[in-house]
């Protein structure tokens, strides 16, 4: 019974809604850019050979077979449908719905064509099922002025969906450092993986010939990528060191005092946008970063925020319990 009244706390947790507006707003603007880069090359991607495409695809995803199967104007109109979603979820207007509306229009998109899919797409439906799940539009959108008259808002939300969001991100770099076991990656190869990815058309950006006479950089910078993606699971470690903090321990000290998430972000940030720049993924880096805001507490988000906004509309109560434990805090 103590088990489950703890974790009846964590789940009841309150918080303000200023971190999962930030990833609402975000996600909802890499899913109009993921739309804007793919309108102009929707016949190969999603149109059935029938109809212009380059093979026979499959329509059997919903709701694709009951709208009349891969057709111009079908995937023109769920392409539309989306977009105008995503506009609602970024600006914050009925965003549970306009999330739920572009998850299952992109993952029938996404599905109709193996080949022109990727890890990308299942972290942004992934992202829309958490928001989906959050109440994202309490601070900083539309829909909280509409309510209260004002863009920002006191009222309190769960603080679970944000605590998945960090989760989502641990979990990411996880488990792909566990994949990289190749001698191109690990310690005690020749950390030559980096260099090899920028010299493949199918992933450099633009030729880089110059990167031979930076070679070892390239092997600090898989070293790099290597530790901070099987190293993330710190990162959880260090938000409950945060959190208990009043307790003695040389390692909870130690991150305490480096700072270890802050350390996390901006070694995070750095990354993702060498990856952007260099190499050709898709939107992986812009959606992970969308992410991001979630690492920090709201508390930390509103002192940032008030010297650049008007007050707060007091529309919810000012304060809540707290339990012990707070990511991001």
């Amino acid at each position: 019974m103590k088990l489950w009244s703890r974790w009846v706390s964590l789940l009841d947790r309150r918080e303000g809604g200023e971190s999962l507006a930030l990833v609402r707003a975000l996600t909802g603007a890499v899913v109009l850019f993921v739309l804007w880069h793919d309108w102009s090359i929707v016949e190969p991607l999603w149109l059935h050979v029938d109809h212009g495409g380059y093979r026979e695809l499959s329509s059997s995803r919903w709701p694709i077979p009951l709208l009349g199967g891969c057709t111009p104007e079908v995937i023109y109109g769920l392409m539309t449908t989306c977009a105008v979603s995503a506009m609602l979820l970024t600006v914050g207007f009925l965003p549970r719905i306009a999330a739920l509306v572009c998850l299952q229009i992109l993952l029938a998109l996404t599905r109709i064509n193996g080949h022109a899919s990727g890890s990308d797409d299942l972290l942004i439906t992934n992202a829309l099922w958490l928001l989906v799940l959050s109440d994202s539009a309490a601070t900083m959108s539309l829909w909280c002025r509409l309510k209260t008259g004002g863009w920002r808002s006191a009222r309190r939300v769960t603080a679970w969906p944000r605590y998945l969001f960090i989760g989502q991100l641990v979990l990411l770099y996880g488990a792909t450092g566990l994949q990289k076991v190749s001698a191109h990656w690990v310690p005690g190869g020749d950390l030559g993986a980096l260099y090899y990815i920028l010299q493949q058309p199918a992933w450099m950006r633009r030729d880089l010939p110059w990167l031979a006479d930076v070679y070892s950089l390239t092997q600090l910078a898989t070293l790099g990528t290597w530790l901070f993606e099987v190293g993330s699971p710190m990162l959880l470690i260090a938000y409950w060191y945060r959190a208990t903090r009043q307790h003695s321990g040389r390692l909870r000290s130690l991150l305490n005092r480096l700072n270890f998430r802050t350390l996390f972000a901006l070694t995070g940030i750095g990354m993702h946008i060498g990856i952007h720049v260099l190499m050709d993924i898709g939107p992986f880096s812009l959606i992970t970063l969308a992410m991001y805001p979630a690492l920090w507490h709201p508390d930390e988000w509103q002192g940032r925020l008030s010297r650049s906004s008007a007050p707060l509309s007091q529309s919810g109560p000012t304060s809540q319990p707290e339990a012990p434990v707070r990511p991001g805090e």
